[in-house]
């Protein structure tokens, strides 16, 4: 499997989304979830995943969160310190770890949390944050895989914290017909297409990611 870009840029990727999702939490009292979530509706996420020079190591982890945050429309300084601390933790370790994951697979950042999260992560992080990015690249590999076996369609309603009821009254689809894809008593690749095109709108993603 080829890697998402060049080798060159991996450390400064995974160094500065590591501090993104730090200063999000320390900085910004946002939770790692949160933060990806903005990071990925941003559009930085898609910019960051094929390397783009300017997004994985043209700005700190600092100035991308800000980035992020004013893409999603929040206001921002523009003159936030970068975050100095001297002992990272999970909040460090979370962003960090997803960067190599992803380099590694060549998985879309969407892809990756709508099916694992930033707190599957945290709990990981006790065992692996002391071992090789390669070992801890397969637990969060076994991870991935077992937990694909729950609908796409639910693992981004989730993902964007939405209930059932939700996603149904926002999208106008049936909330028992929604139910039924979730659970696979209806095959979504069989739904009309207004529905699919309605639900991806809500989930902000591609009909294809759920159908």
């Amino acid at each position: 499997m080829n890697c998402a870009y060049d080798e060159i840029y991996l450390s400064d990727a995974m160094n500065n989304l590591g501090e993104m999702t730090e200063y999000a939490f320390y900085g910004n009292d946002t939770d790692p979830d949160t933060a990806i979530r903005y990071f990925i509706v941003s559009g930085y996420a898609e910019r960051f995943q094929i390397g783009d020079p300017g997004v994985v190591s043209g700005m700190s982890g600092t100035e991308l969160y800000l980035n992020v945050l004013g893409k999603c429309g929040f206001e921002v300084r523009g003159d936030a310190p970068a975050l100095t601390r001297y002992d990272a933790d999970a909040s460090y370790w979370i962003g960090y770890i997803s960067a190599f994951y992803q380099w590694k697979t060549n998985l879309p950042f969407r892809m990756i949390f709508s099916v694992i999260t930033a707190s599957d992560l945290n709990a990981l992080y006790p065992a692996l944050h002391t071992a090789s990015e390669e070992r801890a690249m397969e637990s969060i590999g076994q991870l991935y895989h077992s937990k694909r076996m729950i609908t796409r369609l639910q693992a981004y309603r989730k993902q964007i914290g939405m209930t059932q009821s939700e996603l149904a009254e926002a999208s106008g689809v049936n909330l028992r017909t929604l139910q039924q894809y979730e659970i696979g008593g209806k095959d979504i690749r069989k739904a009309s297409f207004q529905s699919v095109t309605a639900l991806a709108s809500v989930l902000h993603c591609r009909p294809e990611d759920i159908a």
